[in-house]
């Protein structure tokens, strides 16, 4: 998985809090609670990112969340009708996400967790179908796998040494 960092202080970022859990731990006096968001952040233009925040209270664990989202932005390419350049499947643990590309006028057909993903990411055509694990962590991370792992047709020519014309068609 390609990684590249981002710099993410000049863009506009919207942000959706995918999942709110209560976490518990055993001590000697009792359990104490905390809370733990999944949080995925991004611009529609093809950055995107995910993150976990824990903390005692819920809007403390969103902001953590958030934060570490930012840290984690990646680049996605997206084609021309807002969709992706081919189909892939993402695997993050035992979950996995396929990605198919689709045409204009399709719109976003996917499953809450990795829909989320997707609409931050700017990408307006796609189907999806979550396979394995409905982890939603999982998912969201197989989803982020996926994408990141998906090249562009220029990206290909260069790898195979060819014109964008060869590798098209």
């Amino acid at each position: 998985m390609k990684r590249t960092i981002i710099d993410a202080s000049q863009m506009e970022l919207n942000d959706k809090v995918v999942a709110i859990k209560r976490v518990s731990k055993t001590v000697k006096g009792g359990r104490t609670m905390r809370f733990s968001a999944l949080v995925v952040v991004g611009d529609g233009n093809g950055h995107v990112g995910a993150g976990l925040g824990k903390a005692g209270e819920v809007p403390e664990a969103i902001r953590k969340g958030k934060e570490a989202a930012i840290k984690n932005m990646v680049a996605i390419p997206v084609d021309e009708n807002k969709s992706i350049p081919h189909d892939f499947i993402g695997k993050f643990g035992s979950a996995s996400v396929l990605l198919k590309r689709a045409p204009e006028g399709t719109g976003v057909i996917a499953g809450g967790p990795a829909r989320s993903v997707l609409e931050m990411a700017g990408i307006k055509n796609i189907r999806t179908k979550s396979l394995g694990s409905n982890n939603k962590t999982n998912v969201v991370l197989a989803t982020l796998a996926g994408l990141t792992s998906l090249k562009t047709p220029e990206e290909f020519a260069r790898l195979r040494g060819k014109s964008v014309e060869e590798i098209v068609g």
